[in-house]
């Protein structure tokens, strides 16, 4: 008997004895390239960067907030890419925020394997996912599988060949090991902003409101779907003004032009599926008064563990609801905060008062390791931990970190807790010499003090805002806090005021009055330390007064009364002036030497240091430029009055000096 037997595969296999006609009867049919794409977004700008990103053959995940312009980014680059296609361009909406769920990957395919010509089409996913990849393999084709809920849902649909694109609010990181592409579209910039408002409404009317125009940019934070809406209003509203916008959109309003076309709604598509935990942590945190923020305090304002809290933020992120500013720190869109912040949560008040109290009690910790022996006030103090922190530089890193969201907190925070908080921010301020802050955050801490009854604490954080005053120039308000503080009966406070007191009658060219008052400053010091330091002023204003012989007596008294290291050398460095306007050049040397080993912490310090080198040197340029790029602001008053000296040496030129590591 003959058998007829096959191995291997084929497609149609047909066993017969006679053969007379044959027909074959394929799973797929001829038809003609499907090209499934909705047109290309009519106002489109920019974009390069993110289009340049994306690459023939590539799988890209294109991940933003809602209404970010996501799928207008794609449509653009596909659009315009059409002929590099001819077997084709799918699309799909997954729907990741539809109410009745998102789409299946099975009816998915199902409507992308008929597009392709087939017609019998098996029921199982994964018989479908292989009959998909049989008939993409090799095909010139593009898939744009847009607003994605997961890499779960997308993975079936991934064809053997081709360009995909996929849009998300999330990241789909887990795509990655199918080797694709991450692209984060971040909102526009105002430029391109504007650029949007010009093709929506016309060059004419954006040229009769240029500055409002550009608040309204920015106002929109460069979301697409914000820009649109807007735009639309402006272009069916003839005489709508962009200034009317700014007012709509500084009173916090998330533009609306209907229901179906609103930020809000469109916001609210990815906020209505968060479980409770991220929910809260989205409203509560958008209450958060800096523009960053870590894991801790999060943590602190919705009151549940940090690595419940830490998972919760990342998947945030994922949703782009969330964006990552650093490592462990997170931030908002404006638009984001604003749509977080309309989401009513009767915790809010208390959140923020959290996150006051947390940032006071890690400011106190820092506190206590960068200036152990200061005098303070605040409760916080006495609980506060004082090893929080291994060395000085650790803590003072941590200041600088969290500056800006330390100087909001104040803003917010209630009276009882404001004056508090800006107690441990004065080594901050005066270590890095940040006025505005120093004094906006000090007139409010004063002015709190006084209303909680705290008049001891307003007298003390008087004389540090006088101190910015002074060294900023605004000596007669200066006088004015100072003056108050001299009307209580607080002596650490008192001899505090009279020794700015002095610095002003010395800036003012009256060194003698300076002199009476210093002196009068150091009957009231009972501590070493106070009274060295009250003593290195007399030497100072003695230096000025051309008494040399007694400005060096007073100096090296206050030089045996200090014993940090730093206190030392500032107190050496005006020693040297005097040794060196005293007659004394080679004992000024061993004295500006010994400070410069002393100072590593203190840059401003080491400026003066260097001022005095310049001095004693043949060339000062090296020096003065050394001292220059101690200031890290080119407006602070001295490093003016340092550039001043270096033009009228001929400029900025020379070599910085760099006998010693800094």
């Amino acid at each position: 008997m003959t058998k007829n037997i096959m191995s291997g595969s084929a497609g149609n296999v047909v066993q017969a004895g006679t053969v007379r006609d044959v027909h074959f009867h394929s799973p797929w049919r001829e038809v003609p390239p499907p090209f499934q794409l909705p047109p290309a977004p009519r106002c489109f700008v920019n974009r390069e960067a993110e289009l340049a990103a994306i690459r023939l053959g590539d799988l890209v995940v294109l991940s933003g907030p809602g209404g970010v312009g996501k799928t207008s980014l794609a449509l653009r680059w596909l659009q315009d890419r059409r002929s590099a296609f001819p077997d084709g361009q799918l699309y799909a909406d997954l729907g990741a925020h539809a109410e009745n769920g998102p789409g299946s990957p099975e009816d998915v395919l199902e409507g992308f394997l008929h597009a392709l010509g087939v017609g019998e089409i098996p029921p199982q996913l994964a018989r479908r996912a292989a009959l998909f990849r049989s008939v993409t393999d090799r095909r010139r084709l593009s898939l744009l599988l847009d607003n994605v809920a997961s890499a779960a849902q997308v993975r079936p649909l991934l064809p053997a060949s081709g360009t995909v694109v996929i849009t998300s609010r999330w990241r789909l990181s887990p795509l990655g090991l199918d080797g694709a592409r991450f692209v984060d579209v971040a909102p526009m910039n105002v430029e391109e902003s504007i650029e949007f408002f010009e093709t929506v409404v016309g060059p004419g009317r954006l040229a009769r409101e240029p500055d409002a125009v550009r608040e309204v940019a920015r106002l929109c934070g460069g979301l697409p779907i914000a820009l649109s809406v807007v735009g639309a209003r402006l272009s069916t509203r003839p005489r709508r003004t962009f200034e009317r916008e700014v007012v709509d959109l500084r009173d916090d309003r998330l533009p609306e032009l209907d229901e179906s076309a609103s930020v809000r709604s469109v916001l609210d598509l990815s906020y209505v599926d968060l479980p409770e935990r991220q929910a809260r942590l989205y409203r509560l945190c958008a209450w958060h008064p800096g523009a960053h923020f870590d894991v801790s305090v999060a943590a602190a304002m919705i009151e549940e563990p940090e690595y419940d809290v830490e998972d919760a933020l990342e998947d945030l992120v994922e949703k782009s609801l969330l964006s990552e500013a650093g490592d462990d720190r997170f931030r908002y869109h404006d638009l984001l905060r604003v749509h977080a912040r309309s989401k009513a949560d009767p915790g809010g008040e208390a959140a923020v008062r959290r996150a006051v109290e947390w940032y006071l009690t890690r400011a106190v910790e820092a506190d206590h390791v960068v200036a152990p022996d200061s005098l303070r006030t605040g409760p916080v103090y006495a609980s506060a931990r004082k090893d929080a922190y291994s060395t000085p530089e650790d803590a003072m890193d941590w200041l600088v970190l969290e500056r800006e969201n330390l100087v909001r907190a104040v803003e917010v925070a209630p009276a009882e807790l404001r004056w508090q908080l800006c107690e441990p921010l004065w080594a901050l301020f005066t270590h890095h010499h940040l006025y505005n802050d120093w004094i906006s955050t000090y007139r409010l801490g004063v002015a709190a003090a006084g209303a909680c009854g705290e008049l001891v604490a307003q007298a003390r954080l008087r004389t540090k805002l006088a101190l910015a005053l002074i060294n900023t120039g605004a000596l007669d308000e200066a006088v004015s806090e100072l003056e108050a503080v001299l009307e209580l009966d607080d002596p650490p406070s008192r001899s505090t005021a009279l020794t700015l007191l002095g610095r002003v009658c010395r800036e003012r060219g009256e060194p003698e009055r300076a002199l009476e008052l210093y002196r009068a400053a150091l009957a009231l010091r009972t501590r070493d330390r106070g009274r060295g330091q009250a003593r290195r002023r007399i030497g100072e204003a003695l230096v000025e007064l051309g008494r040399y012989p007694e400005a060096i007596a007073e100096l090296e008294l206050a030089d045996s009364l200090l014993a940090e290291a730093a206190e030392q050398a500032r107190t050496r460095t005006f020693l040297a002036r005097a040794c060196r306007l005293g007659g004394q050049p080679e004992r000024a040397r061993a004295l500006l030497d010994s400070a410069l080993d002393r100072l590593s912490r203190s840059p401003m310090h080491l400026a003066d240091v260097h001022l005095e080198l310049a001095e004693l040197a043949d060339d000062p340029r090296p020096h003065r430029l050394a001292a220059l790029a101690c200031y890290h602001d080119e407006t602070d008053p001295q490093a003016v009055r340092i550039q001043a000296l270096l033009d009228q040496d001929g400029g900025a030129t020379g070599v910085v000096p760099q006998s010693r590591e800094r």
